[in-house]
């Protein structure tokens, strides 16, 4: 792909994965309200205003990983929604739910993209590559999420089926977060394959599911 060519996918990206962090980063939120922590909504997260998401470096990481990349892989965050989990009625259910709240919100719109795939499958090639670009953004996010090492969601989620004290320990790790989290995309950006064989195999099973014929694009 050229250099034009490039840019010009990531224009068309930039907006769709932005609705994805925004919304997934969202969702934890709404879901830390209305189990009774207010601290979202003290810090003005609960909005859809995308500045109030945005994570700089995050946003770097992933001008840089998508063009550096050739267009063929990603790796950028926003901005965690605070969550103070002492609001809740059971601290580590309520983390687990907050937790499982931002990827099954990728999935979700992966489900709608896949909707709409089919409404426009015979439309316009502009709006059918649209929805597969959007189909697979929430696939690899939702997917990207579950892996349960800190600071992803499915860290959260696993915390919410262990016992009391096992969950003290699993808790305090969340300090290593950032650390785990640069191992993880160093690892990305140096095994070949990586990336394409973690995620490969998911979008394949939800592209079996829900596009017609399994389409690859």
């Amino acid at each position: 792909m050229n250099d034009s060519g490039l840019l010009l996918e990531f224009l068309l990206v930039s907006p769709l994965l932005l609705v994805s962090l925004v919304l997934h980063e969202l969702s934890h939120g709404w879901v830390a309200y209305a189990l009774g922590d207010p601290t979202a909504k003290a810090y003005g997260r609960l909005t859809l205003n995308p500045i109030r998401h945005l994570d700089t470096w995050g946003t770097i990481m992933l001008v840089v990983s998508f063009l550096g990349s050739g267009g063929t892989f990603f790796f950028g965050w926003a901005k965690p929604v605070p969550v103070d989990p002492r609001h809740f009625k059971d601290g580590q259910r309520g983390m687990a739910w907050v937790g499982a709240a931002g990827p099954l919100t990728n999935y979700t719109l992966a489900v709608v993209a896949a909707g709409l795939f089919w409404l426009t499958y015979t439309w316009s090639p502009f709006l059918l590559e649209m929805c597969w670009m959007l189909f697979v953004l929430n696939v690899i996010l939702g997917t990207l999420n579950l892996i349960p090492i800190p600071p992803l969601d499915g860290s959260r989620v696993v915390g919410g089926f262990l016992p009391r004290s096992a969950y003290r320990q699993w808790a305090e790790l969340d300090r290593y977060g950032n650390y785990v989290f640069m191992l993880l995309f160093l690892v990305m950006v140096a095994v070949p394959g990586f990336f394409a064989a973690t995620f490969g195999r998911v979008l394949e099973l939800f592209m079996y599911l829900l596009l017609p014929g399994g389409w690859l694009g």
